[in-house]
């Protein structure tokens, strides 16, 4: 909103300081501040309104220690990350640009599924919340509505080097100064992504079906979007996992954030994607106002959200944040590095679906259930052997710290 407001007058008055607007480094230094601004100061004020309407967590009896302090800490914070995200993207990002607004999308309709999910277990007192199944129908829908936009809209495309362009107007001409071939950059409909660990650094959707003789461009996009709702589905859960104690999936999230700013920052600029020899993604660049909004809105609901947390965000937080990070990944096609930059939350999801599957075979085979861990997820484990959460979300953070080190090391390790 602010960028167009201040291009115009620029444009038209000239204006001292309206052309700072046009650089991405300073609307994002603009967006973190106007973000922790609201998250902390105004997240006092939702915390009080939470409060005095009584929405408060029902902790169930797991038997952990400091467990029956937290009953009745203010829930449903996840609104304060909300506006801490959405009131800094509007008001300095580009609202024209086809990757701002599906980040916009995807932060509301996460977001409106996990408030709907607290709702029913504030409000209906049904402990069990959003039955699991329209949860998944909204994750899928989600996914889908991401595929289906990074495959047809055409604003979505790459920079690639062809030697017979399609358009008549190349993007660029390079000349081979050894052989004097010519090649042309174009800006393409793409189905590739970056792999990590991997000398070329591009994994092509459409060539893993060719072993099976499926080239058609519908099985091509089928197998896209399976693999986007897929991983849509599995980061929301991850992040609603994790959310377990508090301050983890905060500040976790926080280092994410971080990361996915650089790995767009690099990805939409031409001279860093060409240093790095990584994909250039046009316009993308713009999401990185997005993604210093989202890591000062979880730097500033940390403030209260840390140990001993005077309030919790919910599903409407958790899942408004995994659903952000998957669509962000898969927008600038770094989603095959989720695995290690998301590696707390793949641990996470891990241990509950061993712990689970375990049980139930070990059950079948002995009569009687038996456990890897002593409780899942994974922090609970943790908790369970004495540690004090405050030291386990200092070491899973730090950890979270590596595994995001790890994932901007691929960019040149391969």
């Amino acid at each position: 909103m602010l960028y167009h407001l201040f291009t115009w007058l620029q444009e038209h008055f000239h204006i001292p300081g309206a052309g700072l607007f046009q650089y991405i480094s300073f609307r994002t230094a603009m967006a973190v501040i106007v973000s922790l601004i609201i998250t902390t100061v105004y997240g006092r004020q939702l915390i009080n309104l939470l409060q005095r309407k009584q929405v408060g967590e029902t902790v169930r009896d797991l038997g952990l220690e400091g467990e029956k302090k937290k009953q009745g800490t203010p829930t449903m914070g996840g609104l304060i990350i909300i506006a801490g995200i959405l009131i800094p993207t509007l008001l300095f990002a580009k609202l024209d640009n086809i990757y701002v607004l599906v980040m916009i999308v995807t932060t509301v309709w996460m977001g409106a599924i996990g408030f709907l999910d607290d709702y029913i277990k504030v409000f209906r007192k049904n402990k069990e919340g959003l039955a699991g199944r329209f949860k998944v129908i909204g994750q899928v829908g989600l996914g889908t509505l991401i595929a289906f936009t990074m495959y047809f809209h055409p604003d979505i495309v790459v920079r690639e080097q062809v030697t017979n362009p399609t358009s008549s107007k190349p993007v660029e001409i390079v000349i081979n100064p050894q052989t004097g071939e010519r090649t042309y950059a174009e800006n393409l409909k793409s189905t590739k992504t970056n792999i990590p660990f991997y000398k070329n650094n591009e994994f092509d959707y459409a060539k893993v079906l060719d072993v099976f003789g499926l080239t058609s461009s519908t099985a091509t996009f089928i197998l896209f979007l399976v693999v986007v709702v897929f991983i849509v589905t599995a980061v929301s859960n991850g992040a609603n996992i994790t959310d377990g104690i508090d301050g983890l999936a905060t500040g976790t999230s926080a280092i994410i954030g971080i990361t996915l700013a650089i790995l767009a920052y690099v990805s939409g600029n031409i001279i860093f994607s060409d240093y790095l020899n990584i994909m250039y993604i046009p316009n993308s660049g713009e999401l990185v106002i997005f993604a210093g909004a989202f890591v000062g809105a979880c730097t500033g609901f940390l403030w209260y959200n840390a140990y001993p947390a005077q309030v919790f965000m919910g599903d409407t937080g958790s899942l408004a944040i995994g659903g952000i990070i998957a669509a962000f990944a898969i927008l600038i096609r770094k989603e095959l590095l989720i695995p290690v930059l998301c590696g707390i939350f793949l641990i996470e999801n891990l241990s509950v679906v061993m712990q689970v599957s375990y049980f139930k075979y070990t059950k079948r085979k002995y009569g009687e259930g038996r456990r890897i861990f002593l409780m899942s997820p994974l922090h609970h484990h943790y908790q369970k052997k004495g540690y004090h959460e405050a030291k386990i979300v200092t070491r899973f953070v730090i950890v979270g710290v590596i595994l995001a080190i790890l994932t901007i090391v691929t960019l040149k390790v391969r």
